[in-house]
C-alpha cells in the first residue's frame, strides 16, 4: 500500500460510518441538534399528529434520535 492510501483509508472508513448521524433533514431539525421534536416535525408536517409522534418516539423522551427516525420511515410515518 501506498503512503497516501495509508492516511486516507482511516478517514474515508470514519467519515462512512458518520454519514447516518446526518441523515436527518435540516428543513426538519430546525436546531441542528441531530434529533426531531414534535414542534419541529409539526412545522413541518402538519398532519403528524401528537398520537403519531409518540408512536415514533420509542424511549418516550419527547425527541426522535436517529434509530427511531430510521424506524419511522422504514414503516412509511415519515417520508423517506
Amino acid at each position: 500500500m501506498t503512503l497516501i492510501f495509508k492516511m486516507i483509508a482511516p478517514a474515508a472508513v470514519l467519515t462512512a460510518l458518520a454519514l447516518p448521524s446526518f441523515a436527518q433533514d435540516a428543513a426538519i431539525d430546525m436546531n441542528g441538534d441531530g434529533m426531531y421534536s414534535y414542534p419541529e416535525l409539526q412545522a413541518v408536517m402538519p398532519e403528524v399528529s401528537e398520537d403519531d409522534f409518540a408512536v415514533m418516539d420509542a424511549s418516550g423522551d419527547g425527541l426522535l434520535d436517529s434509530d427511531e427516525i430510521a424506524a419511522a420511515t422504514s414503516s412509511g410515518m415519515l417520508p423517506g
